[in-house]
């Protein structure tokens, strides 16, 4: 459960990165600039405390899939980006593969070794 609770902090902090490299205008303003590399510094930071217990492919799936979910919602939002029928496939394709991976992840603990 910790981990879960640390990757969710990696993928805040990546989303709020993400969102400070716009605002930053191509690294042009100090403050926002500033942010992007503390944003990406502790995302990668609590990334890398979850992959101390969960593996690498579920960790990364969950981390990129809700960081672009986040991240479209914030663009929609902020920037007034059109949500069409393509992104929204998208981002449903990609918290299928979510679940699958979870799942795999799942079936390969339950077997017993010997």
């Amino acid at each position: 459960m910790k981990a879960y609770f640390l990757l969710t902090i990696s993928i805040i902090c990546e989303v709020f990165a993400t969102t400070m490299l716009k605002i930053s205008d191509g690294f042009t303003l100090p403050l926002p600039s500033a942010a992007v590399v503390l944003g990406y510094g502790l995302s990668f930071f609590f990334l890398g405390l979850t992959l101390k217990t969960l593996p690498l492919s579920l960790a990364y799936a969950i981390w990129a899939g809700v960081g672009t979910l986040l991240t479209l919602f914030v663009s929609v939002v902020l920037w007034d980006e059109v949500l069409s029928i393509l992104k929204v496939t998208g981002i449903l394709l990609i918290i299928g593969g979510v679940v699958v991976l979870n799942s795999a992840t799942n079936n390969k603990a339950a077997e017993p070794t010997n």
